[in-house]
């Protein structure tokens, strides 16, 4: 099979191409800044926020999967909607007129707003999301479910809890390095649904090989949720480290939180609702309608952040 992969050098893309490739298929894998996904294996520079893709590179691919966006970032709102949402229309527009019969939308759960409560979510229960991220993403969910649910092309969203694997950027390296620097242990609360990189990767996989008529949405999340004090155990415990001490009281945790709230401009309570707040997700849906089962744990996958934080310190 032939695919093309945009943000091909991304946490997720480079394992998505690099699994591809491994199993002789051929791909096509685009970056903003042409960098390599390992030695001799180049990617083509396009900045989808200006060029499109050529017809030529469209020709002939079974799938296209549209990775590239604009997340862990302090952008513009109008950045987040010019490559999270209006780029990706034209790419799945230009698509379908070259007869790609797949494309794969790399959305998230935060399309869906704010939880609101700790009840587990499915793909129907959303609220408008508020920050840029999330509503680019949704809007350009709304807007593919609007264009190509009678279109000969399968699209399929994919909405990734939080992406557990060595070399993930965010909240899951701070809190390995914090946990090597003597972070205390955290209060008890909020457990949170995520996703290993290999399983994502499989999902993606999977989706893209049988492709389903019209337009699908899927909520992809392990069965295992997490809260960060869990967490915070796991990787003290890979580290070789004895178990934590919970110094710090909640107060304490909460105005540092809300410290990082004022210096970052964001709303009171982000920071410590990322931290605490519960977050659940089923993956009911795609289990029902793919073969796709999560097979990672994440208990080992925690173990690998803390080990290679522990080698990039020595």
């Amino acid at each position: 099979m032939k695919y093309l992969v945009s943000g091909a050098t991304g946490f997720i893309g480079r394992q998505l191409c690099l699994q591809l490739a491994a199993g002789g298929d051929t791909v096509i894998a685009l970056s903003k800044n042409g960098r390599s996904l390992e030695p001799g294996v180049p990617t083509l520079a396009i900045d989808l926020t200006a060029t499109d893709p050529s017809a030529d590179l469209l020709e002939g691919v079974d799938c296209f999967f549209h990775l590239a966006g604009i997340a862990h970032q302090k952008a513009q709102a109008s950045a987040y909607k010019e490559l999270n949402h209006r780029a990706t229309i034209r790419l799945a527009n230009l698509a379908s007129a070259a007869g790609v019969k797949c494309f794969v939308f790399l959305s998230s759960v935060k399309a869906m707003g704010s939880p609101g409560s700790s009840s587990v979510r499915s793909e129907n229960a959303c609220t408008q999301p508020v920050d840029p991220y999330g509503l680019s993403k949704w809007q350009a969910e709304s807007e593919l479910r609007e264009r190509f649910s009678d279109d000969a092309m399968s699209v399929v969203i994919v909405r990734p809890a939080l992406v557990c694997g060595v070399n993930a950027k965010g909240n899951l390296l701070s809190l390995a390095r914090g946990v090597r620097r003597g972070l205390p242990r955290p209060p008890i609360g909020g457990n949170r649904s995520m996703i290993a990189l290999d399983d994502l990767v499989k999902l993606l996989c999977v989706v893209a090989q049988r492709p389903l008529p019209g337009v699908h949405t899927w909520i992809a999340c392990s069965d295992q949720s997490f809260s960060l004090r869990a967490i915070y155990d796991l990787l003290r415990a890979s580290a070789g480290l004895s178990k934590g001490v919970s110094w710090l009281p909640g107060w304490a945790w909460k105005a540092g939180a809300w410290v990082l709230d004022v210096a970052a401009r964001q709303p009171d309570g982000s920071t410590y609702n990322k931290l605490f707040g519960a977050e659940l997700y089923s993956n009911a849906a795609v289990l029902e309608e793919t073969e796709w089962r999560p097979r990672t744990r994440l208990e080992d996958v925690f173990g690998e952040i803390a080990r290679a934080e522990i080698e990039e310190t020595c």
